[in-house]
Order: structure tokens, then sequence, then C-alpha cells
């Protein structure tokens, strides 16, 4: 199948590669000359603008910054150029009106588009095993999930159009909690005269334990090997840590949920960045503790 990708950044530049392993042919674009480079050397085909990767594209693929990004790139290009029966996919995280309104542009047009937002981070965007939260119709997700496998160790249908952002933003404002939750565990087990790591070995075995503790273990030296160990070089951003909670936020106050947790999480992100944490991993909140 021929896959135009857009957008070749940590994650999609790993989630292009592994649709190539899998046999396809992935036209692939981004701003960023270097980032077209590294596609190049992983065997896609690299363009220098978005029509001419899409082509004769029988599924497209988006993983951009954000919505007002997504929604030119589907209404300045890619709805201008692909047939009507084109697969769509959106991985991006984004805002949940944006994204429906896209789907809705693209329904209009004679395409089928799901959402499809994931979780697993750079690593998992190259291994091939990040999970996807499809939002879209059954016919929908039918046609995108081949699409979406050879980068998935799991591709889920959420429900319909939007679903995808809804999980993900559920989920990530989870994992913000989760992992502000932990840095104190780790830093009062400490201050209280308990070894962090003899506190990791029980806690990862007990009810407290979660993946930020079990496998991405925010203090140095302790527990499973993350970028805490790096100086929190690398990994999931501060900074697109706080854009996922703020995109949940929005959520909530939609919904009228009350999410008194997540709304301290947020602001807790917020003032690290604003001390310049942002390029550090989301794990490095450990050091304001």
């Amino acid at each position: 199948m021929k896959i135009a990708f857009i957008g070749l950044g940590n994650m999609g530049g790993g989630m292009a590669a592994n649709l190539v392993k899998a046999g396809h042919e992935v036209a692939a674009f981004d701003v960023s000359e270097a980032a077209r480079a590294r596609a190049a050397e992983q065997g896609c085909t690299p363009f220098p603008t978005i029509g001419a990767a899409l082509a004769g594209a029988e599924a497209v693929i988006t993983m951009l910054p954000n919505g007002a990004i997504v929604r030119t790139v589907y209404t300045d290009d890619v709805l201008r150029v692909v047939a009507p029966g084109t697969v769509l996919i959106d991985s991006s995280t984004i805002d949940l009106d944006t994204a429906r309104s896209v789907i809705q542009m693209a329904a209009e047009a004679g395409c089928v588009m799901v959402d499809a937002p994931v979780s697993g981070g750079v690593a998992a965007a190259a291994a091939g095993t990040l999970t996807f939260m499809v939002g879209g119709t059954d016919a929908g997700f039918a046609r995108a999930a081949p699409v979406l496998e050879p980068m998935a160790k799991a591709v889920i249908r959420a429900g319909e159009s939007g679903a995808g952002q809804i999980a993900k933003m559920c989920n990530n404002m989870l994992l913000a909690i989760h992992m502000i939750g932990t840095c104190e565990a780790l830093k009062l087990a400490e201050r209280a005269g308990l070894d962090p790591q003899t506190f990791y070995e029980i806690s990862s075995r007990s009810t407290g334990s979660c993946w930020s503790l079990d496998a991405y273990t925010p203090m140095p030296g302790v527990g499973a090997a993350s970028p805490a160990d790096n100086g929190y070089a690398g990994g999931f951003a501060s900074a697109l840590m706080l854009k996922d909670l703020r995109l949940a936020m929005a959520g909530a106050a939609g919904a009228g949920a009350n999410v008194a947790l997540g709304e301290h999480a947020t602001a807790l992100y917020e003032a690290f960045v604003e001390q310049g944490g942002g390029a550090k991993d989301f794990g490095a909140i450990f050091t304001t503790l």
C-alpha cells in the first residue's frame, strides 16, 4: 500500500519507519529538511511538499503538533488532493472539537477518517509497540486498523469520532497524576529514612504499583531505567504533558466534569514549564520536591 505520512518528528519518524519495515511504500513529508533526510535513511521516500507526498496515496497518516495545524493541513492540502475513499488517520493529540470537525469535513469529501492518538512515547514509536486509541465508525476502524498494526502493540476502537481523543486526554491526565504521586512517595520515603530502592521494590509489588513507578521510575538511580538516569533528557517533554493536561482541562470543562487532581497536576506542570523545565522529561517534576 502507498501511505503518505505527514509529520516526521520524534514520534512520526519512528512510526513511518515501521510502515516501511512492514512492506508499505511510504511517501513522507515534514517541514524539517533534517527530518525528511532521516526518513529517507529509514526507507521512506521524502517529498518537499505535502501535495507531492499525497499523490496516489491509498492512506494518509498525520502526526502533527496541534489542532490548528491539523485543520490547516487537511483543509488546504489533504482534502483537496486525495481521491474519495482514501482512508485518513490523524494520530495527533488535539482538541476534541477540531478532531470531530475535520472528520466531518473528510466524510463530506467522500473519505473515511478516524482519530487515532497514541500512547507509548518515542521508544514505542521506534519499536512499533504503540497503543492506538481509535475514534470513528466501525467501517472506518476496519479500514484503519491494518494500516496501524505495523506500528502497534494494540489498536483499540474507543468509539465514534473523537473518542480516541477523549481516551488520550483521560489517559494522560491519569499519567500526570500518577507521576506526581510517584515522585512524592519516593521523596517521602527518602526523607523519612527508607532507602528509595527498597521502597521501589516493595511498592512496585504492592498496591502502589503503577507504570510511572514500575517502568519509568523518576528518581535517578532507582528502579527502572528512565530519562531520570540521563538528566531527564529525552522521553516525553514536560511541555507536551502540559499541552495534554490543558486539553484534558478543556475537555473536563466542556463535559462538566470535576477533576480536582487533574487541575492540581496542570498547575504543577504549568509552574515547572514556566521555570524552564519544558524540554525536560515529565518525570523531572521530581526535581521540584
